[in-house]
């Protein structure tokens, strides 16, 4: 077993126990709407398949240009970086919480993995506005509600080969970005994958 899979083994065993820390964060959004920071001590992560998958995609392809909305941890973002490390790419991550961005740091860092990642602090919509270099691959997995912002934002940066792999998208707050994708077919040609849990999307031919 190589470094990366240990730290990963680590992580998603650890990860386990998210439905306790889940619950607490809904506790404290009894009163008010849901936030973030009720989040703070959840990884959230995807699973190990979507991993797996994720950096499949990135190496047959030959991506290098990654681009990740929420690292939380750091689970994905490993799996990101092992790709890269592989085609000679790198990744941008953001991370809006500054203690998970450092866990995640640290957590890449066990994985030997920190040369090929960069982690972006603060609001996505602000630490990858003026992005200027095409993206090959976005990873969309961070507050739902940002998920259509931040692709229209970055939508000037694809190009014909992008693709893009949109998580947790059997959420209520994913559906205005599902829509718009799915409405604009002429543009965009889009697949569930992972069972209907996330959304794979590529320019159409």
């Amino acid at each position: 077993m190589n470094q990366v899979e240990q730290v990963l083994n680590h992580l998603h065993e650890d990860a386990k126990k998210d439905y306790m820390r889940i619950g607490t964060g809904v506790v404290k959004s009894i009163f008010r709407p849901i936030q973030p920071k009720d989040f703070a001590n959840a990884y959230l992560p995807i699973s190990r398949q979507q991993g797996e998958a994720l950096k499949q995609l990135i190496i047959q392809n030959n991506f290098k240009n990654v681009v990740e909305f929420g690292t939380s941890f750091g689970i994905s973002t490993i799996y990101l970086a092992d790709a890269v490390k592989q085609t000679g790419g790198k990744v941008i991550t953001t991370e809006l919480i500054d203690t998970k961005a450092k866990v995640a740091e640290q957590n890449i860092a066990k994985a030997g993995l920190e040369e090929y990642v960069e982690i972006r602090l603060g609001d996505a919509m602000d630490t990858l506005k003026g992005e200027t270099q095409t993206i090959d691959f976005l990873f969309l997995d961070g507050w739902k509600d940002l998920y259509l912002p931040l692709f229209k934002m970055l939508e000037p940066y694809f190009h014909k080969n992008t693709l893009i792999y949109a998580d947790n998208m059997d959420m209520a707050g994913t559906k205005i970005y599902g829509d718009y994708i799915l409405g604009k077919d002429e543009l965009y040609a889009s697949e569930f994958v992972h069972g209907g849990k996330a959304m794979l999307t590529a320019l159409a031919a």
